[in-house]
Formats: structure tokens, C-alpha cells, sequence
């Protein structure tokens, strides 16, 4: 569980990144990278 949230802030820091830099494509890569591990985190 704390691994799962640790690639949850991993990928939000990243889409925090990519969108800074206009980058949208890896933007909406990392969002659904983050939610994935959300939905993970929820059902455990």
C-alpha cells in the first residue's frame, strides 16, 4: 500500500512537471498513471 502511494506522488509530480512545460501528451499519461494507482489504493 505505501509503494502504491508512493507511484501516486511520483506520477502527480510528474504531471506537475509535464504541464509546467506544455508537455500535454505525458500530462494525460501521468493522469491516468495516477488514476490507476488511486483506484489500487482504494480497493486494498
Amino acid at each position: 500500500m505505501n509503494e502504491i502511494a508512493k507511484f501516486y506522488d511520483r506520477a502527480k509530480q510528474s504531471a506537475k512537471n509535464h504541464m509546467k512545460n506544455g508537455q500535454i501528451n505525458a500530462y494525460y499519461q501521468d493522469l491516468k498513471a495516477m488514476n490507476h494507482y488511486k483506484r489500487l489504493m482504494q480497493s486494498a
